[in-house]
């Protein structure tokens, strides 16, 4: 409320009684006061450092006190759009400011933000757009392409805006442009009712189906989470964090773009190569830098690494995949005042951090995922949801607190499935040590991770058995210097049919994402299998280890 009209005498006698629907009154009554969601926490920053950078981009710098403005334009933009609480606005961009103003400025109007997978292409955009049922699709210039072919295909969408992030491409027909679109509106925060158990945050995650699951993460379930990555990860609103995976990725706007600036720290957006990424850490003088092995591993690799001042980073972060002690100890040696190193384990619908192995541990817990963050409880179920005390007795990785996802959209099911016994279940297999510490060992779900993305057999198997020469085919992944996995397919041709390696890649080009074409192909006699048909995809994992070495 932007201003509150007194009590009458029938609810001053019962102001003070404890019932859910007085309750329910006193909080709405004093909704502003009170609340703690996402929309406020620029703001609350901007407060305590007002003057400070908040965004830097492309030698643009946004002050806290400056986003928080864009924000609430950009949210009253939404509201003139006849956006309300809960529609869906989705986004399809790179590190941009306007990526980051249009998640916050979905939060302050009560929508729900949707980051569409820039890997993806026309028609599993499309399904995203249309499963999710989004009002507004903003698309970035330099990714039109990606679904020129299907915009007609998306009946929900009433408002397509087009973000040209300083690259002098012109708007398409029937689209607004970002910057006249939303400047035109007021940067007063918009009076509208937020709570904290309200949804915010949609993501498209895949599973063992072909089709993506909406996982809908809520206020309370990504404030948590930032706060155990701000304790745990041992943030300082003096740092100032790269910020170079996409940002459509959880774990990059979710574990360290969202938490710095609820913290009051700075962010650098920059999507990039090694040699950018060590040119803007000698810029801006970052202290905090995460990426996935292959990234850190490409660092190390690069030729001109001995020319930057990597000397401000003095924390570093993992996840995604196991960093191989060895790598760990170069790494401590080369980026000589980085001696802490953190990694993260998790899931998008757990927001998406569950366990960290901390610096202390990275030599004498190698290999671990290690323990539940400050919010979270981890635990290893047998088949019957028993928990697992027994040291290196193999289970399901499961997780509970308040940073679990609401739901599944549109998937009842499923959610309670994964929310049975009041755990959520990961799909990961993973063992106790006697520390508890947890050490993942494998998958539930029959997926490749493969560069930090999720890539299910299934789909790329479908596409391979277009063929009509293949009898049988099984995809795995197998160790990869660069991918950690790569995705590879093993094919039984059918009796008398040659198949080359080319076609089959050709095929998977034509019909996928990039990065779930298989790197490698195995042509094979027959598949191993159990007496009940099953295809033993640990055996081939076993067989073929050594394949890219």
């Amino acid at each position: 409320m932007s201003f509150l009209l007194p009590l009458n005498e029938k609810e001053k006698e019962n102001f003070n009684a404890l019932n859910k629907e007085n309750l329910d009154f006193i909080r709405r009554r004093y909704n502003k006061v009170n609340r703690w969601v996402i929309a406020d926490m620029v703001r609350r920053s901007a407060y305590r450092y007002p003057n400070k950078p908040a965004l830097i981009f492309n030698d643009e710098t946004l002050t806290f006190s400056q986003l928080e403005a864009e924000a609430n334009r950009f949210s009253n933009s939404l509201l003139a759009a006849g956006i309300k609480k809960y529609d869906r606005v989705a986004i399809l961009a790179h590190n941009t400011i306007h990526h980051v103003i249009t998640w916050l400025g979905t939060a302050k109007a009560g929508g729900v933000y949707l980051a569409v997978n820039y890997l993806l292409r026309g028609k599993d955009i499309s399904f995203c757009i249309n499963h999710s049922e989004s009002k507004v699709f903003i698309v970035e210039d330099t990714l039109y392409d990606l679904v020129k072919d299907v915009l007609d295909d998306m009946p929900t969408v009433k408002t397509l805006v087009w973000s040209n992030p300083g690259n002098g491409i012109q708007a398409q027909d029937g689209f607004y442009d970002f910057d006249t679109w939303y400047k035109e509106h007021p940067a007063t925060e918009p009076d509208v009712e937020l709570n904290i158990e309200d949804p915010v945050q949609m993501t498209y995650t895949s599973g063992t189906e072909t089709l993506p699951k909406g996982v809908i993460l809520n206020n309370q379930s990504l404030i948590s989470e930032y706060t155990g990555c701000i304790i745990d990860g041992e943030y300082s609103p003096d740092d100032i964090c790269l910020n170079a995976l996409p940002i459509f990725h959880c774990a990059q706007r979710d574990c360290f773009l969202n938490p710095c600036l609820m913290l009051g720290a700075t962010n650098i957006l920059l999507e990039a190569n090694p040699k950018q990424i060590m040119q803007y850490i000698e810029k801006y003088k970052a202290t905090m830098f995460f990426a996935p092995p292959t990234v850190w591993i490409g660092l190390l690799r690069h030729p001109d690494f001995d020319k930057y001042d990597l000397s401000s980073v003095t924390k570093g972060y993992y996840g995604a995949s196991i960093m191989p002690v060895e790598v760990l100890k170069e790494l401590q040696k080369r980026f000589p005042n980085c001696q802490r190193f953190y990694n993260y384990y998790g899931q998008t619908e757990l927001s998406p951090y569950h366990t960290i192995l901390k610096p202390e541990f990275q030599i004498s817990k190698a290999g671990s995922a290690g323990m539940g963050g400050l919010n979270m409880e981890s635990r290893i179920e047998n088949i019957e949801h028993e928990p697992i005390s027994v040291a290196g007795e193999p289970g399901e990785i499961c997780g509970r607190g308040p940073h679990s996802l609401m739901l599944y959209f549109k998937e009842a099911d499923k959610t309670e499935q994964t929310l049975a016994h009041g755990w959520f279940h990961s799909g990961d297999i993973g063992v106790l040590d006697e520390d508890n510490y947890i050490t993942v060992v494998d998958r539930k779900k029959d997926m490749v991770k493969t560069g930090g993305e999720n890539v299910p057999s299934r789909e790329v198997e479908e596409v391979i058995y277009q063929d009509s020469r293949v009898s049988e085919v099984a995809v795995i992944g197998l160790p990869h210097e660069t991918w950690v996995e790569g995705v590879t397919a093993a094919i039984v041709p059918k009796a008398g049919q040659i198949i080359k390696e080319e076609e089959i890649i050709n095929l998977c080009q034509e019909n996928l994402a990039r990065f779930k074409v298989p790197k490698g192909i195995v042509f094979i006699d027959e598949l191993p299998k159990t007496p009940s048909g099953k295809i033993l995809k640990r055996d081939l994992r076993q067989k073929y280890s050594d394949f890219y070495k």
